[in-house]
């Protein structure tokens, strides 16, 4: 900018700039009409550049607001697998606490117990016996030794399918079991209850219900393949019966596994002594040690397997945090340092323990991977959100699994996406974004795959398989918008070539999924095909039955060079030789329609033609044109007007000189092979009375 513009930008841009006094001194000091004419082309040049540099700016805005946006979206998504990951953490964390908790009362009870052992027992056997006493049939309960009561209560039982009423009950929770009791009608003496049902702790799962007025306060009891529904008699006891019930169970649990500990232990100290003995020192200087050949006993087996370093005491309790922490990684990374650490080393009873202890955080951890890849997560993060569980399943061993999960979450994220398309007004909008969400998803589920099962060749047929099911799903789609709608025929076809555009696309990667979707697709667009030929057979034929032979005046020269237009368009390029003076056609309004019908159906097939659909084509096309010729050859044998039928045959030079032979060169042209059936078809029905080596002269 020069220094006289850089000068009248200070001047309008200064805060206390007067227009009246600016445009007062101006017309005071300018030297006539030029100067007005220089300063305002100045003007009108720092205006330009001002809308210009403000176009800029809003421009460099948008792309900002635009890459904002696309940031947000991604922390959105961060924030909500950020809010699954922070549940899941309170969970865990509940589930320690209470852990914790339940082991203080173990410790608190067992403390009791040592102090009053025997009256604690006695009395908790005693209640059990006086409240079973009334229970007709419940007597054997107490052959159990150490079963004691901990809690009871009466219930109200309703129906699973339709929450009526069934009857009332009478629970027993004990340290190892859950009895139903129902209630006698009839009671005689102290027996109130009729014996119904014993469940042990370990069959059953519980499950608050959510109440849902006027029902509420219920809890269900799943028994496999059963389940109970009880109602409590209010929020409170409901409460006390939810959380009774799990720490009775918890502490079931508990109980059994120490004693299968203490059974592992009981039977290792048991093994040792039947091991060969080695011999008690001898004073004899003659005696040969046993270890000096190298063939005595092996007692020292167990000390020949080094878990003394520490990183393998706390190993179980380092995958637990790993596993609570999400730290996936790290939990393999340490698995795969004791396996490396174990390797060639003899099993010993410490081994076996140890790795008893390490399998089950291997399943705790796979059951964690298997929870991140299962369609419930989010779908948000796409195809790569997956990576990281699906690599620590492969290094697990489980590549099968891994493969087989994450191929059911791309495909819930598939179906997902579909149904969450808006369906559009215009059906050809509406294709395009599902070729785009789908053919996308694809491409970008391949390539995900291919990254992450790249050393497991045995896995792609089973991407092969869900990429067939995958198209079925797309095209199931497609068709109820496309098909199911009754579009018209070149909107079909319109989106059937997008279809097949997207499905070309996946070749790049090796990816050939064009016949499935034509194979899927055979039965619409066959439909479609026949019923398009019926259209145009009923139409040709309500025309024929108004025939007058008439030439056609089209009033205007633009709907002459319109209709010029449309018949080169349909590869037509004699049609001018039928084109009289002013406005007329040397063709009947019939024929001339007839020939845009059979031309508009022979390009809509052909962008819908796959090899399975080839012989459909050839049969209807024969099918439409015979309509048009048997009624010309027909006319031409009643007409008796010799003017008349020279107009006649006009019409029918056309059709069998013009159109029909373009008709034959364009099918050839589009499939690669000429079509034999409409070769045949022109040559056997063409009138005699037209000469095939002139299209004026009549033989």
């Amino acid at each position: 900018m020069t220094d006289t513009g850089s000068r009248l930008r200070k001047q309008l841009e200064s805060a206390n700039f007067d227009p009246q006094n600016y445009v007062k001194q101006l017309s005071q000091q300018s030297d006539g009409d030029r100067d007005l004419q220089e300063h305002r082309q100045k003007i009108q040049t720092l205006a330009d550049e001002t809308a210009q540099n403000l176009k800029k700016n809003v421009y460099k805005n948008y792309r900002q607001f635009i890459e904002t946006a696309k940031e947000i979206s991604y922390l959105e998504s961060e924030m909500y697998q950020l809010s699954h990951i922070l549940t899941e953490q309170k969970s865990i964390m509940e589930s320690i606490t209470q852990a914790l908790l339940s082991t203080d009362k173990d410790e608190t009870s067992k403390e009791m117990l040592a102090a009053f052992p025997k009256e604690t027992e006695e009395l908790k056997q005693r209640t059990l016996t006086s409240l079973l006493e009334k229970v007709e049939g419940g007597k054997n309960i107490m052959d159990t030794p150490g079963r004691h009561l901990v809690y009871n209560g009466d219930l109200g039982e309703y129906d699973v399918d339709n929450m009526a009423p069934v009857q009332k009950v009478h629970a027993f929770l004990m340290n190892d079991c859950l009895l139903i009791a129902t209630w006698l009608p009839n009671r005689r003496g102290a027996v109130k209850y009729k014996y119904n049902a014993l469940y042990d702790l370990e069959s059953f799962a519980v499950v608050n219900v959510k109440d849902n007025p006027p029902v509420k306060d219920m809890f269900k009891i799943l028994m496999f393949p059963d389940s109970r529904i009880f109602q409590a008699e209010n929020s409170k006891v409901k409460k006390e019966w939810l959380e009774i019930l799990d720490e009775t169970k918890k502490n079931k649990a508990t109980k059994d596994r120490r004693k299968k500990e203490e059974e592992v232990v009981v039977a290792v100290a048991a093994a040792a002594p039947s091991s060969p003995a080695r011999p008690e020192a001898s004073t004899n200087p003659f005696d040969v040690d046993d270890d000096d050949d190298g063939h005595g006993p092996a007692d020292g087996a167990e000390e020949s397997v080094d878990l003394s370093p520490e990183w393998i005491q706390e190993l179980p309790e380092d995958l637990d945090v790993c596993i609570a922490q999400r730290d996936f990684e790290g939990a393999v990374d340490l698995l795969d340092k004791l396996n490396e650490h174990l390797r060639g080393q003899p099993v010993t009873p410490r081994v076996k323990e140890l790795r008893a202890k390490v399998e089950e955080r291997v399943r705790q951890l796979t059951e964690v991977l298997v929870f991140e890849l299962s369609p419930d997560r989010s779908l948000r993060g796409g195809p790569k959100a997956t990576r990281r569980a699906v690599s620590q399943l492969i290094r697990l061993g489980q590549s099968t699994k891994a493969c087989e999960l994450f191929l059911k979450n791309r495909a819930a994220a598939v179906q997902t996406a579909i149904r969450q398309l808006r369906i559009e007004g215009a059906t050809l909008l509406y294709i395009h974004k599902l070729c785009n969400i789908f053919f996308t998803g694809l491409l970008e589920t391949a390539k995900e795959f291919e990254t992450d099962f790249a050393g497991t060749t045995g896995c792609y047929s089973a991407f092969v398989v869900w990429s067939r099911s995958a198209m079925r799903m797309f095209v199931d789609a497609f068709s109820k918008q496309v098909f199911d709608s009754k579009e018209s025929l070149s909107t079909a076809a319109e989106c059937v070539k997008v279809a097949k555009e997207h499905c070309r696309q996946l070749n790049d990667i090796g990816l050939d999924l064009t016949f499935t979707l034509q194979s899927l697709l055979v039965k619409d667009v066959q439909a479609a095909l026949q019923s398009y030929k019926e259209i145009i057979i009923e139409a040709t034929k309500h025309r024929n039955s108004e025939e007058m032979w008439r030439r056609m005046n089209l009033m205007t020269p633009e709907a002459l060079a319109k209709l010029k237009e449309e018949m080169r368009g349909c590869g037509m390029g004699t049609f001018e030789q039928y084109t009289g003076d002013d406005c007329w056609v040397n063709l009947s309004y019939t024929v001339v329609a007839f020939t845009k019908q059979l031309m508009s159906f022979l390009e809509e097939g052909l962008k819908l033609y796959f090899p399975e659909l080839h012989m459909v084509l050839l049969e209807s096309l024969p099918e439409i044109i015979l309509v048009a010729v048997q009624h010309v050859d027909y006319s031409l044998r009643c007409e008796q007007d010799g003017e008349k039928k020279a107009f006649i045959l006009q019409n029918a030079t056309f059709l069998y000189d013009t159109v029909l032979p373009v008709v034959e060169r364009r099918f050839e042209e589009a499939v690669g092979k000429p079509a034999k059936q409409l070769q045949d078809l022109r040559k056997s029905t063409r009138p005699l009375r037209i000469n095939p080596e002139s299209t004026t002269s009549v033989v």
